[in-house]
């Protein structure tokens, strides 16, 4: 795993733990404090899933990119 993984896991790790602090300290009901838990969960999971995507259809892109640029260069 490169620097720059460790450093943004390090940085979506903090930011999680963060948000789940503060909820946890926020002056609510237990019901509703573990709603928003949840929700907030939910919405982490989605971006975080389609920033994966996103990543993947890049890194897929650069692939195919690259083997047109090695096929030409064999030409």
């Amino acid at each position: 795993m490169s620097n720059r993984s460790k450093i943004l896991l390090g940085v979506l790790g903090a930011a999680a733990a963060g948000v789940v602090v503060g909820l946890l300290i926020a002056p609510e009901k237990g019901k509703d404090m573990r709603k928003k838990l949840k929700d907030t969960a939910g919405d982490w999971a989605d971006n975080l899933t389609n920033m994966w995507a996103k990543a993947k259809h890049k890194a897929d892109e650069v692939e195919e990119k690259a083997s047109r640029v090695k096929s030409a260069a064999q030409s």
